[in-house]
């Protein structure tokens, strides 16, 4: 068992596939509907399939972001990921050590609806295994 995508509602689908695109999604395709909603299949340079859909149903009103927590995204340097998100036009947090020193290192960025993005940098070594926790 593993985990396929992550669907997010979204308000303006131009607005978003643009955050998204800066961020480094690509997008794998699309699947219209007669009503006007569409979903948009996106995924990273990194991964084999589709890993993030975007949801566009105007129809349905306004969005409400408020259950959900964040998603996390892996990157090989914070600071290159930060100064690029940055000259993107993006604005991402400062980074953290939420580990401390010896731990990852993280940044937060929140999508034009309110979505979580956490970018997680690993210390030398990975992640860490179940039996750290």
């Amino acid at each position: 068992m593993k985990t396929i995508l992550f669907a997010f509602r979204v308000s303006d689908l131009e607005r978003s596939l643009a955050f998204y695109r800066a961020v480094g999604y690509t997008e794998l395709g699309t699947v219209p509907f007669d009503d006007g909603s569409s979903l948009v299949w996106l995924k990273l340079p990194d991964e084999h399939a589709v890993s993030l859909e975007l949801v566009h149903r105007p129809a349905d009103g306004s969005i409400e972001t408020g259950g959900f927590e964040h998603f996390a995204i892996e990157v090989d340097s914070l600071s290159a990921t930060i100064d690029h998100l940055t000259a993107a036009g993006l604005e991402p947090a400062p980074p953290e050590l939420p580990g401390g020193p010896e731990g990852p290192k993280t940044s937060w960025l929140t999508d034009p609806d309110g979505y979580r993005i956490e970018l997680v940098e690993w210390p030398p070594g990975g992640p860490p295994v179940p039996d750290q926790f």
